[in-house]
């Protein structure tokens, strides 16, 4: 090949123009179609959850002098199952929505702060122990990456996720809630499907 035939070559169109747009809005009317469709079975999946979970009774506000802090923690809420189902969320009063925590550890109990979510609290005599794990609620971390804590809300016992921005303060937490349970029962944990 001779240098003129390159150039020639290089200045080439590299590929055809779009003749059948028609073809292609059609392509791209049918994804976004598919999407609101999934989006649509995922909301009403969450609604029908949030309908069979409307027993739950509201959640405790914090009281107004909860006394003095045991331990403080930053970092984030990942949501709340049935205490030893993983899998099982719970999504009434705002308990399925992930976001930041600010958990303060009192004498008269939990007090999770959630930035643009529900707060709430735990009353100490609810509390029932907690526990270090690696996944609920559809999250998984590394082994022990996730501080669990069971608690007792109306007739059902609660697992809530939460950790830590430093996973070494993990362990003094479970410590502390525990030696504030009296009598706490570790609930049977069960694996749905594949291994934790």
């Amino acid at each position: 090949m001779t240098y003129a035939s390159l150039i020639d070559l290089a200045a080439e169109e590299k590929s055809a123009e779009v003749t059948n747009w028609g073809g292609r809005i059609g392509w791209l009317v049918g994804l976004a179609l598919f999407v609101a469709l999934v989006y649509w079975l995922m909301r009403q999946g969450w609604q029908w959850r949030r309908r069979l979970q409307a027993d739950l009774p509201e959640l405790a506000t914090a009281p107004e002098a909860p006394g003095e802090a045991r331990l403080e923690l930053s970092g984030r809420y990942h949501g709340s199952t049935t205490a030893g189902q993983w899998l099982d969320r719970i999504v009434a009063h705002g308990l399925g929505v992930r976001s930041k925590a600010e958990l303060t550890l009192t004498d008269a109990g939990l007090d999770v702060v959630r930035p643009g979510a529900n707060d709430f609290f735990v009353p100490a005599d609810r509390l029932r122990g907690a526990r270090l794990d690696k996944g609920i609620a559809g999250k998984v971390l590394t082994e022990g990456g996730l501080l669990v804590v069971t608690w007792s809300h109306g007739d059902r016992l609660i697992d809530s996720g939460f950790r830590s921005d430093r996973a070494e303060q993990h362990p003094a937490w479970v410590q502390a809630i525990n030696s504030m349970t009296k009598t706490f029962e570790q609930p049977t944990t069960t694996t749905e499907g594949a291994a934790r």
